[in-house]
């Protein structure tokens, strides 16, 4: 290969932070496209391989009441993250979809630990690396996420979200209801990787 010599090791840029374009689509398009894109936050990075898609028409999402101080972000650009606290405890990670002025976000739900695991051993106070980042509240205390990354460009960072380092085939992808809420159960706008095991239980069939 050009520029490498015998038992040197090429160095591989990053793959390129998504714009706002991949975001400007319909909400649950872009919940599948993200499976397999990397997120990262201060060297500290995993694969996305869980996802949900909340759009304002539907009652489970935070845009379904209209534009308050608290819906903003989700109203706002696309490729801005919106962050808010569940249950006064985690900072959930979303990233804002569709056209500005529609309320409409991916939930990142689980991740597959890339970079940093160290940090995210001792941020979590777990051993267990399955446990890192299986489910939404633990990725965002993994990769340090929070409320102050609320309306962050998703672009230009601190908080990226990156091309997957290889495609997913659409038969990768295993969609399901949502899980962990009361309205709207029965939409199939969870999307996971198939047979991975850092996704979220209960695991879809």
């Amino acid at each position: 290969m050009a520029g490498t010599t015998p038992g040197s090791t090429a160095i591989t840029a990053p793959p390129e932070a998504l714009d706002a374009s991949f975001y400007e689509r319909p909400v649950v398009e872009v919940a599948r496209a993200l499976v397999g894109c990397v997120v990262e936050l201060g060297g500290v990075s995993g694969v996305i391989v869980e996802t949900e898609a909340y759009h304002e028409s539907e009652p489970a999402c935070h845009a379904h009441v209209g534009l308050t101080a608290r819906t903003a972000t989700l109203f706002g650009a696309p490729g801005r993250a919106y962050v808010y606290r569940s249950y006064g405890i985690h900072a959930l990670l979303n990233a804002v979809c569709e056209e500005e002025g529609v309320g409409a976000a991916v939930l990142i739900r689980a991740l597959e630990p890339l970079t940093g695991i160290e940090r995210m051993w001792r941020r979590r106070g777990v051993r267990e690396e399955r446990e890192l980042c299986s489910g939404p509240g633990k990725l965002s205390q993994a990769l340090g996420v929070e409320l102050a990354h609320n309306g962050a460009d998703l672009q230009e960072g601190p908080l990226t979200v990156r091309r997957p380092p290889r495609p997913r085939a659409p038969d990768e992808i295993v969609a399901s209801t949502r899980i962990g809420i009361t309205k709207a159960p029965e939409l199939r706008w969870r999307f996971c990787a198939r047979d991975n095991a850092y996704v979220s239980s209960p695991r879809p069939r």
